[in-house]
């Protein structure tokens, strides 16, 4: 199987990848357009991990409100140049993820950012649910790895929970994507997110004795 002019501007439009590129990934597979996706994808994170011990200290601080001004974002996003900085793509990348902060909300950026006591907090907490299903005690601590690792460090660490709007890669995967794409080191170095009202004891009030009590006032 060849490949023509039109199956090289498909991947070119699907992938973001360099003309050449696209040729030559093509002709590796011998025209097999999904392959030749997998072989840009593999060459785009080789040279990703090659880019993430650059210093990246340009980049943008960005803020992103939702639900009406009901939830807020701040994150600072670093690039190693200015110039990536100003770019769309990056702009863009910067508000996807201020966007999946605001509907995710993680507790931590990374997985080394997570203190030892709240790992054990949650060791404990997973234990005691797997002795209780009735598992035995030689396999629980397998289990109870192999939940942290997916439903804690997935629900509470960024850069481990899937994206929003591509729940099959995960945040940390979408940025190595674009930094492949971008051609520079990306790297997420904090954010802060704001809920309104958050940390507030709001009086909750009983309708029905609200009521009982105007009701008694007036007839005093």
């Amino acid at each position: 199987m060849g490949f023509d002019i039109k199956m090289v501007k498909e991947l070119r439009e699907r992938t973001s990848a360099p003309m050449m590129d696209c040729k030559k990934a093509l002709e590796e597979t011998d025209g097999d357009v999904e392959k030749a996706i997998e072989v840009l994808r593999k060459k785009g994170l080789a040279a990703a991990a090659k880019k993430a011990g650059r210093v990246a200290a340009e980049g943008a601080v960005a803020s992103y409100i939702h639900a009406g001004g009901k939830i807020g974002v701040l994150v600072e996003v670093n690039s190693e140049t200015d110039f990536v900085a100003r770019t769309d793509d990056f702009q863009a990348l910067v508000k996807d993820i201020g966007m999946h902060i605001a509907a995710a909300d993680p507790r931590f950026l990374r997985r080394e950012d997570v203190t030892e006591d709240v790992i054990e907090a949650e060791r404990k907490i997973y234990r005691e649910q797997v002795l209780a299903e009735g598992k035995p005690e030689h396999i629980a601590d397998k289990i109870v790895e192999g939940k942290l690792g997916k439903l804690f460090f997935q629900e509470n660490v960024l850069l481990e929970q899937p994206f929003v709007k591509d729940p099959d890669k995960t945040v940390g995967e979408m940025i190595i994507d674009r930094v492949a794409k971008i051609g520079e080191n990306i790297q997420v170095r904090r954010f802060v997110r704001y809920q309104l009202g958050e940390g507030i004891e709001k009086r909750e009030e009983n309708f029905a004795e609200e009521v009982a009590a105007q009701v008694a006032g007036a007839q005093g």
